[in-house]
């Protein structure tokens, strides 16, 4: 591999790490606040997966890079479609953020956000598991290259 495709798999890994870690730990932890109903955190929360949703596309963009003219193998392609799957269930989820922190900004007591919460775990716990199959498709597979 030249010193170029090093530093974009150095990339790829970096973003791997740095983005998609704590876009799972945000997404999880935000049903915690909105129980809590502290609209303050949730903003910040909301914030934060907005910012480390968009960092993902680095992955993205990278692993694109180092796939190079292996693209059409099986493997790559489950994970680039497992990833945009997970990438629209994040848009889901920041939408639900988004619903959930307007009703408990609301002086209305009709909506409580408990609708939100389900969703939001459920979604994020379906992205957690995504990130782990691509996780294990490029482990597994990019070895035997």
């Amino acid at each position: 591999m030249s010193l170029l495709g090093k530093v974009v798999l150095w990339l790829h890994i970096g973003f791997a790490i740095f983005a998609i870690g704590p876009l799972t730990a945000v997404t999880s932890s935000v049903p915690r606040y909105i129980r809590k109903r502290d609209v303050a955190v949730l903003r910040y929360l909301r914030r934060s997966t907005r910012l480390f949703g968009v960092l993902t596309l680095g992955v993205f963009i990278t692993g694109l890079i180092l796939g190079g003219s292996d693209l059409g193998a099986p493997w790559l392609s489950a994970s680039m479609t497992l990833f945009v799957v997970a990438a629209v269930l994040m848009v889901f989820i920041e939408r639900d953020q988004g619903a959930a922190l307007r009703a408990l900004s609301s002086e209305s007591s009709k909506d409580d956000a408990r609708v939100q919460i389900g969703r939001i775990a459920a979604m994020g716990g379906i992205a957690a598991v995504i990130w782990l199959v691509i996780l294990f498709l490029m482990v597994f597979f990019a070895s035997t290259r």
